[in-house]
């Protein structure tokens, strides 16, 4: 019977069920446009909250890349400040030593020489290296500290007219700076 009625069911035209439709929607076709609408909203509102995450994912995984870097860089920072005193007390070890006590203590000597050589190819391992003004120079207040002013004939304001301690930097950080001494001449 259902076969039967599907037989005589006249043949009608679907674009004009379709403007029939659009002309007179009933209560379903409403409820179905509203629902299509609210998952169209629904969708957009997926998409933007996963690009968000999708941008947050990506921020912290430079962020960490950043902070592995750093910590690999500058991770040594405070054992490599602790062991500048030693450079420094060798250093002057070196620098107190004069020809007499050169001679008479050579071995001596020569072993404070290689550990100071030893503690310099250990520094540069790890990407610290030295911040050496010379007199003359210009004080760059990045690198220098400025411990005292004194107004010297024959130079400019700004120079550097003594160096107290050598400074030191890591990668492209400053460990410590060196410690100076700045000209106070005015410019004649």
């Amino acid at each position: 019977m259902a076969e039967q009625n599907r037989d005589e069911m006249p043949d009608v035209d679907l674009s004009t069920l379709d403007e029939l439709a659009a002309e007179d929607p009933t209560e379903a076709e409403l409820a179905a446009a509203d629902e299509i609408e609210q998952l169209r909203a629904e969708r957009d509102d997926m998409r933007d909250r996963f690009m968000r995450a999708l941008a947050d994912a990506e921020n912290m995984r430079k962020r960490a890349d950043r902070d592995r870097r750093e910590a690999e860089n500058y991770g040594g920072s405070k054992l490599a400040r602790d062991m500048l005193p030693v450079y420094d007390n060798l250093s002057r070890a070196l620098d107190a030593a004069d020809e007499e006590v050169r001679e008479g203590k050579k071995a001596l000597i020569e072993g404070i020489e290689l550990t100071m050589r030893e503690l310099l190819n250990v520094f540069k391992k790890h990407g610290i290296e030295i911040v050496e003004p010379q007199v003359g120079d210009k004080f760059d207040p990045q690198q220098h500290q400025a411990m005292f002013e004194a107004p010297v004939p024959g130079t400019k304001q700004g120079e550097i007219i003594q160096v107290s301690q050598v400074g030191f930097m890591i990668h492209d950080r400053l460990l410590r700076p060196a410690q100076v001494g700045v000209s106070s001449t005015p410019a004649s």
